[in-house]
């Protein structure tokens, strides 16, 4: 086990440094350190079995994090996109594979298993990929967020269902079962396992931490995450289903939980490791042996998932009025197979309603899809992407003339050319920067000296000022340039006042991080203005909404300060809003009524 041990840590520090400067992802590397070292490599490991056992460990924990991940209330907010976006797209992908797998000569049961792991796509391959792009907060970024959570949650009763499938269940019976054709016994065995994990989750286990907690001891609390963890896994095992399904009820039970962070922090380090080993014990056992004996059968294969996945997700973002960028970007993230699908195809082995033979040849189609995706998005974003945007001008920066001036505009778009116009009737000098080559050419038609560049750019920045400078306004349009500007001009100007534009309340606190205290949200104080009209339509008079409005601002950015103290715990967030609300309903009633005792 020792040697094992010292493989398989071997292959991957070597596999991973190198898919992930090519831009692959670390699963490709997990995959290709257990081929390297299992039968079809140099055959340092002859049985995965020695390493399958742990490495489900990983998917366990993996389902225990994305339960505490998605918070019920949070679920619901979001629920529009997720089942728009995740149903259009599951389930015509899932029954046009599982289609042509029928026709292809596959029986129904192994065809219907096979579309709906196949149309299942990678979060730990697409996320990583989007990120690494900037693309998250995008259109795209977000629909394939909403996608890959739908799946994830879809998971977990795909998974369910093949151990009763192993019962003898039939996927599509010529006849309604009877009562005595259905296997009370595992059913019912299963809903005492659920219900203990949903009561024990709700009720006891909340209370198990906090008693934890008390005691300070991080071993203690680590090793109660990891029993929570293996415990809820070991009842789903018992009743019959799936090991995943009770972590994932588990996490869900905890997401509401003061204690998520802390066992999210402790669970981690163990569920990447174990979760690697997975995909190494995939890579160990994937029959290599497939593409030389049935090489069309197999890159057909690849072929036909690819090309459906890509076509019925465009459509799905195509019907949800994306533009063509955004729905050619959102179908080319989610071509490939998913880590999932290698866990419902053993389970379905296992439980015999799938052939081996059949579940290898996807195995070995998921691998090589997982391959092939980030290559295919790279090319896409090189190709194709830049053909559909609108040309931007490229051109170096402008040249700076060294000069003393107080303030400098990074962003010279809707805010920043009013705080533009405010600083020329006072006569005073800004240099102003903006990378938007047509805006530029506009405002310089109407008298304004500024200066094309990435303001983000710190040689730039330097050479328009800011070691001289007194005030840096920052009214970029992108969020992600105003941090990463705001953390660049903290750390090499720090004598600047920094004076900073937030898209919304979250964007605010991201800013408060960074130490920035003049913050200014960019809607927030035309809303109050219209408030303030809407107020005075309504028959209050000016001096009453004035008043009004001057409390609500007052009340409000009292609020934005209080929470950024735990700005990501979204229950506190949410109890003290509604708390905050009340409290200012009083106050202004009670402003009221002072008003008319002494008018």
């Amino acid at each position: 086990m020792l040697e094992t041990l010292v493989a398989l840590l071997g292959a991957s520090v070597i596999a991973l440094p190198v898919t992930r400067l090519l831009g692959l992802g670390s699963i490709l590397g997990y995959l290709i350190a257990g081929v390297a070292i299992g039968p079809a490599g140099f055959g340092l490991v002859r049985q995965s079995g020695q390493i399958t056992a742990v490495s489900e460990l990983g998917v366990v924990m993996l389902l225990f994090l994305i339960g505490l991940e998605l918070r019920p209330h949070r679920l619901w907010i979001l629920r529009g996109t997720i089942l728009e976006l995740g149903l259009g797209q599951l389930v015509p992908t899932a029954a046009a594979i599982a289609l042509l797998a029928h026709l292809a000569g596959i029986a129904w049961h192994d065809s219907i298993v096979l579309g709906a792991g196949l149309a299942l796509s990678s979060t730990a391959i697409v996320l990583p990929m989007l990120a690494d792009r900037k693309l998250l907060s995008t259109t795209a970024g977000r629909d394939s967020f909403a996608v890959l959570l739908f799946q994830d949650i879809m998971f977990i009763p795909l998974v369910a269902l093949v151990p009763l499938l192993g019962h003898g269940v039939p996927l599509l019976p010529h006849h309604l079962p009877n009562a005595a054709e259905i296997p009370w016994q595992p059913v019912v065995r299963g809903l005492i396992a659920v219900a203990v994990i949903l009561v024990g989750g709700t009720l006891a286990v909340p209370h198990l931490f906090r008693l934890v907690g008390r005691l300070r001891s991080p071993e203690v609390f680590t090793a109660t995450a990891l029993l929570l963890v293996a415990g809820t896994a070991a009842l789903a095992q018992w009743a019959g289903l799936s090991t995943s399904l009770g972590a994932f009820m588990a996490g869900v039970m905890l997401s509401d939980s003061e204690y998520r962070h802390a066992i999210q922090t402790d669970i981690e380090p163990f569920e990447g490791l174990l979760l690697g080993f997975f995909f190494i014990s995939v890579g160990l056992s994937a029959d290599l042996g497939l593409v030389l004996r049935q090489p069309g059968a197999i890159f057909a294969g690849l072929i036909l998932l690819v090309l459906v996945k890509i076509a019925i997700t465009f459509a799905a973002g195509w019907l949800k009025r994306r533009n063509l960028t955004s729905a050619l970007r959102f179908a080319s993230a989610l071509p490939e197979g998913s880590e999932f699908s290698f866990v419902l195809f053993a389970a379905a082995t296992q439980a015999g309603v799938m052939a081996k033979p059949t579940a290898d040849m996807a195995t070995l189609i998921i691998a090589l899809s997982m391959i092939i995706t980030p290559i295919l998005f790279a090319g896409s974003e090189r190709l194709l992407i830049p053909r559909l945007q609108p040309k931007r001008e490229t051109r170096p920066a402008d040249r700076i003339e060294p000069a003393d001036i107080p303030v400098i505009i990074c962003g010279f778009g809707r805010m920043g050319q009013i705080v533009g116009r405010v600083l020329s009737v006072q006569r005073i000098a800004y240099t102003a920067l903006d990378s938007d080559a047509k805006r530029i050419e506009a405002v310089r038609r109407f008298g304004p000296k500024i200066y094309f560049g990435d303001p983000t750019r710190l040689e730039l920045l330097r050479a328009a000022g800011a070691a001289r400078a007194k005030i840096l306004i920052i009214a970029l349009d992108d969020r992600e340039a105003i941090l990463t500007l705001t953390a660049m001009a903290q750390r090499e100007f720090p004598h600047l006042t920094i004076i900073a534009r937030a898209h919304d309340r979250n964007h605010a606190h991201r800013l408060m991080d960074l130490g920035v205290r003049e913050i200014v949200r960019e809607t927030f104080f035309s809303a109050l203005r219209m408030s303030e009209l809407a107020l005075n339509g309504l028959g209050i008079g000016e001096a009453m909404a004035r008043r009004t409005v001057a409390l609500f601002r007052t009340h409000d950015e009292e609020l934005l300060r209080e929470t950024h103290a735990y700005a990501d715990d979204e229950r506190r967030l949410i109890q003290t809003t509604e708390q905050a609300a009340t409290e200012l309903a009083d106050l202004l009633e009670a402003d009221r009524e002072k008003q008319a005792s002494t008018g």
